[in-house]
C-alpha cells in the first residue's frame, strides 16, 4: 500500500456474518448447523458469552426467562397496552414502551440483585459451609443498613411469606449442579436479615433469577437486558390479548374521567 491510501476501516464482529449464499452466526452455518437444533434462550446465552452453553446452564436460564416473562398488569404492561392504544400501527413502539418501563422497581431487580451480590463477594474467598455463609450474609445485611441502603431482591409487594418462583429456581440450579456463591450468599442472606431488620422478608423471584444469572457466569452488567428479553415476550403477549381484548381505552377513560384539577398555586 502506497503512503497515500488509507486503509478501508475494519469493523470486527464475532457474531453475525452473510454472503450471497450463505449465513453465518457464532461461527456456525445458520442453516445447516442452527435453525431446528438450537433453542432460543440457547442461542441468546450463546450471543452474549460466545460458548454454547450446557444442557445444565440452559434449562436454569430458560427457567429464569420463563420467571420472568409475564406479571400481568404491571406497570410495564400498561405502557405497553396504552401505548397500543395510541398508536396500533406502531407494534414496536407499544413494545418499546413496555421495555423502556424496566428500571430499579420493576425487571431492573435482576440485575441490580446479580450486581450487588457480586460486589460482596468480590475480593475474598467464598465460605466453605452454612455458618460461614450467614456470617458473610449478617456483615452484608449490616453494612447495608449502615449505609441506609435496601438489599435488592428483598421483599415483594404481593407475595409477603414466599415467592413460589424462588424455591422452584433455587432447587433447580441445585439439581443442575448449578448452585453458586451469588445463590449461596441470597440465601443466607434471607435467613439471617431479620436479625439485623427486625422483619422477616421473602426473597423475591426478580433477585433470585439475578442471583443464579450470575452463577451462570453471564455478565452482571448486562443481567437487565436478559429481563427485558424474557419480558418481550410478555408484552408480545399483551399486545396479542389488547387486540382480542381491548383494556388500553377503559385505563385512558378512567383516569381522565377521575382526573381532579388542583390550583398550581395552591
Amino acid at each position: 500500500m502506497s503512503d497515500d491510501q488509507v486503509a478501508p476501516p475494519a469493523f470486527p464482529t464475532s457474531l453475525g456474518t452473510s454472503t450471497a449464499d450463505e449465513i453465518r452466526l457464532l461461527g456456525q452455518d445458520l442453516t445447516a448447523d442452527l435453525m431446528g437444533k438450537v433453542g432460543f434462550g440457547e442461542l441468546a446465552f450463546w450471543l452474549v458469552t460466545l460458548r454454547r452453553p450446557t444442557p445444565s446452564e440452559t434449562r436454569v436460564f430458560e427457567a429464569v426467562l420463563v420467571a420472568l416473562a409475564d406479571h400481568g398488569f404491571t406497570p410495564t404492561a400498561i405502557a405497553a397496552r396504552v401505548t397500543y392504544l395510541s398508536a396500533p400501527d406502531s407494534l414496536q413502539g407499544a413494545l418499546a414502551a413496555g421495555l423502556l418501563g424496566g428500571g430499579s422497581r420493576f425487571l431492573g431487580v435482576t440485575e441490580d440483585c446479580g450486581m450487588f451480590l457480586h460486589q460482596a463477594l468480590a475480593g475474598g474467598e467464598p465460605p466453605t459451609d452454612e455458618a460461614g455463609w450467614d456470617s458473610l450474609a449478617l456483615e452484608v445485611v449490616e453494612q447495608s443498613r449502615a449505609n441506609g441502603t435496601f438489599i435488592p431482591g428483598l421483599g415483594h409487594p404481593v407475595h409477603k411469606v414466599q415467592d413460589p418462583r424462588t424455591p422452584v429456581l433455587i432447587n433447580l440450579a441445585r439439581e443442575e449442579g448449578l448452585e453458586g456463591p451469588h445463590l449461596k450468599l441470597f440465601q443466607a442472606i434471607g435467613r439471617v436479615h431479620e436479625q439485623v431488620l427486625g422483619r422477616k422478608l421473602p426473597l423475591n423471584g426478580a433477585g433470585v433469577c439475578g442471583a443464579a444469572l450470575a452463577d451462570l457466569g453471564l455478565p452482571v452488567e448486562l443481567l437487565r437486558g436478559f429481563a427485558l428479553l424474557a419480558r418481550a415476550a410478555g408484552l408480545l403477549g399483551q399486545l396479542a390479548e389488547e387486540r382480542r381484548r381491548p383494556i388500553g381505552m377503559d385505563i385512558y377513560s378512567t383516569v381522565d374521567r377521575n382526573a381532579v384539577y388542583v390550583d398550581p398555586e395552591s
